[in-house]
């Protein structure tokens, strides 16, 4: 990639990691050119500033309402010459909450089924992006990209299941910050990749662990250039910053609100992720996430709360040594890197400040306020589609309780209850994991009785 452009297909552009990723991109014009932007369609008018300012060939809106509206934005940007501060919108990201919910489930509440139907297309007109509306429209622009190219799917909830197929199939590289993809769908996306080592992970610890595999030999998995089977690695320690409720009892936590399990100590995230850090939850989507990412198995992966979120997280080899990777707590590296991979960027954030003291805390997982974690391990023991059923529960349950329809303990309780009802079938496939996305929202729905 060195001394050309890499083509970027952005989707989940109005949300945190997308706005962040446009950051890193604006900083460093001479690496990166946007192909497409893709959104949910909650925010319009931002989503047409960010075209209008990257000079995108197409913008995709998953919610077809949106696209009057976008269209309209665009228009008036253009004309204007409107221009868009990558950092306001980070920071904006972050605190609205209602654009982050309506990039991550807009009108089908992250359903994967929504990826079924199909987009209808408007051209583009004058100079404007060709825009493209519907629940596939993600996936049409996925498909845009080439060899050359990345794919960065920042999109939250299972509805990332079919546009991180589409990247795959491509060719592109996939910079993948849509956990729920491999959750839901793991075996579908291991199929569906054209080449060794074509997705390279955004979440900050599995980007760690990449990084940190590099130090010995592991050539499992859907990240490694070379796969033949053999590995140096030991388990993966996967870290945990441990949320809001970090030392607290299952008795303290009965009247917690949604206010208090938005509060995150250290990281700025959308409301479904920070509240599913609250639960554990989204360590344990993570080590669902790991376990077919680096091919590793589920008991390999030793979680650890580590509250400075500073060591994102190690790989332990045979030998007995650890290697860690160590960074502030900035999304814009595991991005930057993700946009760059294998090369690394200058001056994205700055660096630790060894010249001051600082201390390392690690700590044990309390499994009896956080179940989360052992419901993960049991999903991945049962079935490939109780990963499945995982997921769509949890995103039924956290939807609840910020609407204040279940109390905050129901959350994980619930998704346990719905795993131990699902019967899974033999072989996986795109159909049943809908069938079984949509079983296990109805069944979530039914148990809370909402």
């Amino acid at each position: 990639m060195a001394g050309s452009q890499r083509g970027v297909v952005l989707l989940g552009s109005t949300g945190s990691i997308g706005t962040q990723a446009l950051d890193v991109v604006a900083r460093n014009p001479e690496d990166f050119r946007i192909l497409a932007l893709g959104a949910g369609g909650g925010n319009v008018d931002l989503l047409a500033r960010q075209a209008v300012q990257f000079g995108a060939r197409a913008v995709a809106v998953a919610d077809p309402a949106a696209e009057a509206p976008l269209a309209k934005a665009l228009s008036a940007y253009a004309s204007a010459g409107g221009s868009f501060d990558a950092r306001a919108a980070v920071r904006h990201a972050a605190d609205d909450s209602s654009s982050a919910r309506a990039d991550a489930e807009p009108s089908t509440a992250g359903s994967v089924e929504a990826a079924a139907e199909p987009a209808r297309t408007l051209g583009g007109v004058g100079r404007l992006p060709e825009i493209v509306s519907g629940p596939s429209a993600m996936s049409a622009i996925a498909s845009m990209a080439g060899e050359d190219d990345v794919v960065l799917n920042g999109v939250t909830g299972s509805i990332g299941l079919a546009p991180t197929l589409a990247a795959l199939r491509s060719g592109a590289t996939l910079a993948l910050a849509n956990k729920e993809s491999l959750v839901v769908g793991g075996p579908l996306v291991g199929q569906a990749t054209v080449r060794p080592g074509q997705i390279v992970p955004v979440d900050s610890e599995h980007s760690a662990i990449a990084q940190a595999l590099s130090s010995g030999r592991h050539r499992k998995g859907l990240t490694s250039p070379v796969v033949d089977g053999s590995t140096e690695v030991r388990r993966i320690v996967l870290t945990a910053s441990g949320g809001p409720f970090r030392g607290k009892t299952r008795a303290e936590l009965a009247h917690v609100t949604a206010e208090e399990a938005l509060a995150h100590p250290t990281w700025n995230m959308g409301p479904v992720v920070t509240v599913n850090s609250s639960t554990l939850m989204n360590k344990a989507l993570e080590l669902i996430e790991a376990a077919y990412l680096f091919d590793v198995a589920p008991e390999d992966i030793l979680p650890v709360v580590h509250p400075q979120s500073v060591v994102h997280s190690m790989v332990e080899f045979r030998d007995g040594s650890t290697i860690a990777q160590a960074s502030p707590p900035d999304m814009r590296l595991p991005i930057a890197l993700g946009l760059s991979w294998p090369r690394r960027l200058a001056d994205v954030v700055p660096a630790n400040d060894w010249d001051k003291p600082a201390a390392w805390t690690f700590e044990p997982l309390d499994d009896e306020t956080f179940p989360a974690i052992g419901l993960a391990r049991a999903a991945l023991a049962q079935s490939p589609l109780h990963p499945a059923v995982f997921n769509a529960a949890n995103e039924e349950c956290v939807e609840a309780f910020l609407r204040g329809r279940i109390a905050y303990l129901a959350v994980v309780d619930t998704v346990a209850d719905v795993l131990e009802a699902f019967e899974a079938v033999d072989e996986p496939s795109y159909e049943s994991v809908l069938e079984a996305d949509r079983w296990a929202r109805a069944r979530a729905r039914e148990t809370m009785g909402v």
